[in-house]
């Protein structure tokens, strides 16, 4: 028995192998696919509909703080906080939508001015993540670069009242989620090949 204290006391470390899977596609999944279908909308092309609100909550919401729960467990500060933070953006977004339609919120719709300034928020925190994305890859840079500009114009738009930017917006929003994809599309297809299938 003193033995066996003996030879775990000289242990002086310990290796562990990581053997769960990368969960940077996911998150970015569903950033992209609910980013792309949600400017769809902001480009005028349907209204702000259920599967908008759906693809909010559940993939764009949940989907991507599952992610930035598991980037968490294996120790990547970035990936939790962004993951984790634009999963729940979506959840406010959705509740932002939804809680004025209830006849006891209704007295909560949020006015032009403050939805702007909420927009300007996350448009500072993407900013700042961007500056992070500097140190990855080229791919990832797209994406965050693409959504400060995303943040800022829809937070422009609704200050202003101009049609016309939040119009632009959602192009632009297009490209953000696209890229997105991309990125997400390229992690899984180069893990799989186990070559450099799509350049990140």
């Amino acid at each position: 028995m003193s033995q066996n204290i003996k030879d775990i006391t000289n242990i002086s470390s310990v290796k562990v192998t990581d053997l769960t899977a990368n969960p940077a596609p996911l998150g970015l999944m569903g950033f992209g696919m609910t980013t792309v279908l949600l400017n769809i909308h902001n480009a005028g092309f349907y209204p702000m509909n259920a599967m908008i609100l759906s693809m909010g909550f559940f993939y764009g919401g949940l989907a991507q703080v599952i992610a930035g729960i598991e980037e968490w467990k294996k120790g990547n500060t970035f990936g939790a906080t962004a993951f984790t933070s634009y999963g729940l953006f979506w959840l406010t977004l959705v509740g932002l939508v939804l809680l004025p339609k209830s006849e006891n919120y209704s007295v909560f719709a949020t006015a032009a001015f403050p939805f702007a300034a909420y927009l300007f928020m996350w448009g500072l925190f993407t900013l700042y993540m961007f500056v992070g994305t500097l140190k990855a890859t080229r791919a990832l840079q797209v994406v965050f670069l693409t959504l400060t500009i995303l943040f800022f114009l829809l937070a422009a738009g609704n200050y202003l009242g101009s049609e016309e930017i939040l119009k632009i917006a959602g192009y632009e929003g297009i490209l953000t989620g696209l890229s997105a994809i991309y990125a997400a599309m390229g992690q899984v297809l180069n893990e799989m090949y186990g070559k450099k299938m799509i350049p990140l």
